[in-house]
């Protein structure tokens, strides 16, 4: 029988069933809230094999068959399986070996499996499981209990290849988690935990699919992140002019690419109540600079240009402020970059970069947009005074209602003094050589910083002097 014959018979069974009287047929049940998904990828010669174990209660709109007070029916259930995983899981998933996706994909097997079977811990028992014989007809078991596990074959021209998979499944629950592991000939296994659709995976990636990758997320992720994108406009308020920017960005940059490879290598806290702390710090950073936005500049007089740092606002006492505030928005960076970095292949170093650049990709876009609109502003609209003072007074209010929130999220966690033991002294050692990197890297933009800007020091001093 064809694929498309079998699909048309399941479709007109299920449409048969709800057609038919309430009382004569079983409800309907809803999407599942969560399923987790698991899946092996193995190449062999000239052959890919796919193993998958899904819920059964995610395979919807198909009547399976059912005996006695609920029980599924298993025998002759065989082919309804087969058409139910290649219409709900194979039809779903794309593989490509190379740039050449793979077709012909046949489901070879297709069973029913107990909850408690723990088989899908490892490929060589799964597929034993798989290929073995099935449940014996007469166990009682609810279709909401059950699993089902598929084997898929693809043909393949040589499993050297470099494979790719998009196993677009987050149709089968409303949150769907899978846990895919890729084993290459070379048997050094490689697994992939995500969420939803993770689009196209690169199961060995190369240097460059990952850098274009993580290039992608740190871009949107900037732009994703309306926290940081009001601590770069309250960055850019005062100073819109080319050298102040470049410094106070620069400075932002530097201070977050350290926090976030240190997250990236283990030496960051591991502890529950970090993130909402961090979280917290981001949202005071804003408030901070927003607070000093209002209260700090003072307007020179005597025909100073539109975005010329103002008299007594120190521009080394911004850099810092960004310095020490990009710190803290360095582990916020990396706790969005932490559940993608497995898909970094043996690239760390390389994705870590390429995140970096996105980020900077993003804030560049937002420094250059942000300029000539709060220009225009300031000139057609409001007084430059009292445009930074509502402008900065509106993006304190949000971090303001922010930092109490996630102030309230920190007090829920108990707080105890840690045990004195090797553990404690490895995460001293590990912060302490952070914070001597943090100061070098202090000491040598401060050295740099000053010859860069010591002319504008000194126009900087003429024109207060001039007020």
């Amino acid at each position: 029988m064809s694929r498309s014959t079998r699909a048309i018979l399941v479709h007109f069974a299920a449409g048969a069933a709800l057609a038919a009287p309430a009382a004569a047929r079983p409800a309907v049940h809803e999407i599942p809230a969560d399923v987790t998904v698991f899946a092996f990828v193995r190449p062999e010669g000239r052959r890919l094999r796919l193993l998958v174990r899904v819920p059964l209660d995610a395979i919807r709109d198909i009547d399976f068959p059912q005996r006695g007070p609920g029980y599924l029916a298993l025998d002759g259930i065989g082919p309804l399986l087969r058409d139910a995983a290649r219409l709900w899981i194979a039809d779903y998933i794309e593989i490509r070996e190379g740039d050449r996706r793979l077709n012909g994909g046949r489901v070879l097997e297709a069973r029913i499996s107990l909850p408690s079977d723990r088989s899908f811990v490892e490929w060589d028992a799964a597929l034993a499981h798989v290929t073995g014989p099935p449940l014996a007809t007469g166990t009682e078991l609810v279709l909401q209990q059950a699993l089902l596990d598929v084997l898929i074959e693809y043909p393949i021209a040589a499993d050297t290849s470099a494979f790719s998979i998009h196993p677009a499944l987050a149709h089968l629950g409303i949150r769907t988690t899978t846990v895919l592991r890729f084993r290459p000939p070379s048997g050094t296994e490689r697994a992939f935990e995500y969420t939803g659709d993770p689009g196209l995976v690169r199961l060995d990636p190369r240097w460059h699919h990952a850098f274009l990758r993580f290039v992608r997320l740190g871009f949107l992720h900037i732009l994703d992140g309306l926290d940081h994108l009001l601590f770069v406009l309250c960055l850019v308020i005062p100073f819109r002019r080319l050298r102040p920017l470049a410094v106070i960005v620069t400075a932002f940059t530097i201070a977050h690419s350290i926090t976030l490879v240190a997250a990236a290598t283990g030496l960051a806290p591991t502890a529950l109540w970090f993130p909402p702390l961090v979280e917290m710090l981001i949202a005071l950073s804003i408030l901070w600079l927003a607070f000093e936005n209002i209260v700090g500049p003072r307007r020179t007089v005597g025909g100073a240009a539109p975005g010329t740092p103002p008299a007594g606002f120190q521009l080394r006492h911004r850099w810092l402020l960004a310095f020490g505030f990009g710190l803290v928005h360095g582990f916020g960076f990396s706790f969005a970059l932490r559940d993608s970095l497995q898909f970094a292949g043996s690239h760390l170093a390389t994705s870590l970069l390429a995140f970096n650049v996105g980020v900077e990709l993003g804030q560049l876009l937002v420094v250059v947009a942000a300029i000539p609109l709060l220009d225009a502003l300031f000139r057609r609209v409001v007084a430059e005074r009292a445009g930074t003072i509502l402008l900065s007074a509106l993006v304190g209010h949000t971090a303001w209602h922010w930092m109490t929130e996630r102030f309230a999220e920190v007090r829920q966690f108990e707080f105890t003094w840690p045990a004195l033991d090797a553990a404690l002294l490895a995460g001293l050692l590990r912060g302490l050589m952070l914070l001597l990197i943090v100061l070098g890297v202090v000491w040598l933009l401060g050295g740099m910083f000053g010859r860069l800007l010591q002319p504008a020091r000194g126009g900087a001093g003429a024109a207060g002097a001039g007020s």
